[in-house]
């Protein structure tokens, strides 16, 4: 558990201030909004996803199914009964169109100083009670690009401190690229040895917060301390259209299909390849280095 846990700093009251919100991300490397997602939208994406798990028999009978209960053998990422749910998850098109929330892409617009792209690799989370959770981390060496690339952590329902959630190291931004050792969780790896001196900073978690990071800050996901309910959660990932983005941003989670798969049954064209509208630097990580590429070899 991370020790001590302070509140996160709440910025819905500063949303319409960009001045404000740049300077409050500058200094603590987060903004955090309490209640400003769309309700609705975050309930229908929970239904579909706990449908989903009831569907693979991942549920316990008997209970209902926005509860996410479940006493059964606890799943983690990569097992193999696990990809038929990612996949299925993945084709959800409510699930991408989350991303896209007004409220939140207007703040995103003011944070960069520009019209925000929304990277299409979105990943949805499920964590089961007593399992490895991701370990203390930053973002950036899963992404490249550019480092002013902001992750969105959004709870899917409730998230009740017994239930976890995410902290984060408070203004850890600033210290650079921190080296990493292979840990057990999500993304395999974690900082070798945390810096002295930050506080860890979390909150409970409600249906339409949303916690913003940049790519730098250190964070990491809070054990799921409860016997029998699986939380569930959504990254999504922003940053300045002007600033280079890498290939794989703009790919399909983990790569296991392409768009076509993912749009199959769509009822709109709305975020159907909508980056290509956008002049986009495309760059591969190379090394941590950058290699330009036209938009003829990405398309």
């Amino acid at each position: 558990m991370v020790d001590p846990l302070k509140p996160f700093i709440e910025s819905s009251n500063i949303a319409g201030d960009p001045a404000a919100l740049r300077a409050r991300a500058k200094r603590d490397g987060y903004l955090f909004f309490r209640d400003f997602v769309d309700h609705d939208a975050v309930l229908n994406v929970r239904r579909q996803f706990v449908d989903i798990l009831e569907r693979h028999g991942w549920l316990d009978d008997g209970t209902n199914p926005l509860d996410a209960v479940s006493t059964k053998p606890f799943r983690v990422e990569g097992d193999a009964d696990w990809w038929p749910i990612f996949d299925d998850f993945q084709r959800l098109e409510e699930f991408h169109a989350l991303a896209h929330d007004e409220p939140l892409i207007a703040v995103l617009d003011g944070l960069f100083g520009e019209k925000t792209l929304v990277h299409p690799r979105n990943i949805g989370r499920i964590i089961f009670p007593n399992t490895p959770t991701t370990p203390p981390h930053q973002d950036y060496i899963h992404i490249h690009g550019t480092p002013e690339t902001y992750t969105a952590w959004m709870p899917l329902g409730d998230v009740p401190r017994e239930l976890g959630g995410l902290a984060v190291l408070e203004g850890s931004h600033v210290l650079g690229l921190l080296p990493v050792r292979p840990m057990a969780g999500a993304g395999g790896s974690g900082i070798e040895a945390l810096p002295d001196g930050r506080e860890w900073r979390t909150s409970e978690f409600h249906r339409g917060d949303a916690l913003l990071f940049h790519s730098h800050t250190v964070h990491r996901g809070l054990d799921n301390a409860t016997s029998d309910r699986i939380r569930l959660s959504v990254d999504f990932r922003y940053q300045g259209v002007s600033q280079p983005v890498t290939q794989t941003s703009l790919t399909p989670h983990l790569d296991r299909f392409d768009w076509d798969f993912v749009y199959a049954g769509w009822k709109s064209d709305r975020y159907k390849h909508y980056w290509r509208e956008y002049p986009l630097t495309v760059v591969s990580a190379d090394g941590g280095g950058y290699q330009a590429k036209t938009r003829d070899e990405t398309a």
